[in-house]
């Protein structure tokens, strides 16, 4: 057997691991699609896990605060990080935008495992410093367990994870960084308990209307 499909199986076993594990914390209903120029990630939330962590992510993404955003650090078989929103957007953001995504929340430190596939915020020394950049696990990583607060997990788009991971990267300091921008060239959310044509709708109302809102936003920044 080659190599590669030895790769594609440990990969395979370990995101089937992830979704068993992520049964022992129930994820809500609501579902945010990240559109990268890689692919999809499709993510959950673990609302009883993290309720306050939740409220303030969902909410930048309701905003729009993710579009245009970007992976700045992608390091194999342990993280892919999203950038903060304030500093890693191409557009710039309105006021009501900048004023939730300098907010911090509470470190919501649990019992749920750094296991492939789950969110992690991001933070400074401080543990009640976590703001908008967020984690993504590419691996199993013990020692963040207990401090950092995850809050919720991939449910599609792992194939787009792996894609990530077999970019070029160059070494920042304690950073491995992809050379190449990875953008979220734009985000949507539904729920999963919504009527299938009704969630089809809704879904598509919610693309436009975030690409129309970037686009007014360039053009002004253009064409004042």
């Amino acid at each position: 057997m080659r190599t590669s499909d030895w790769v594609w199986i440990l990969a395979c076993i370990s995101f089937a691991f992830t979704r068993a594990f992520s049964e022992d914390s129930e994820l809500g209903s609501a579902r945010v699609v990240f559109q990268t120029n890689y692919g999809d990630i499709e993510f959950g939330f673990f609302p009883d896990v993290a309720p306050k962590t939740v409220e303030h992510i969902f909410k930048l993404v309701r905003m729009g605060c993710y579009n245009t955003n970007h992976f700045f650090r992608v390091d194999k078989g342990f993280v892919a990080q999203v950038a903060d929103v304030v500093g890693g957007r191409t557009a710039p953001l309105n006021n009501e935008q900048r004023e939730e995504a300098v907010k911090t929340v509470v470190g919501e430190f649990s019992h749920v495992k750094h296991v492939r596939g789950v969110l992690s915020m991001g933070r400074y020394a401080d543990p009640n410093s976590a703001s908008s950049s967020f984690s993504i696990l590419l691996g199993n990583a013990p020692h963040l367990d207990g401090q950092y607060a995850i809050f919720g997990r991939v449910t599609k788009g792992d194939e787009t994870l792996r894609k990530l991971e077999q970019l070029p990267t160059r070494q920042e300091g304690i950073f491995v960084m992809p050379i190449e921008r990875i953008s979220i060239l734009s985000t949507y959310f539904y729920d999963t308990e919504g009527e299938n044509c009704e969630q089809e709708k809704s879904m598509l109302r919610r693309r436009l209307a975030a690409s129309t809102i970037e686009i007014e936003k360039q053009r002004m920044k253009c064409f004042p």
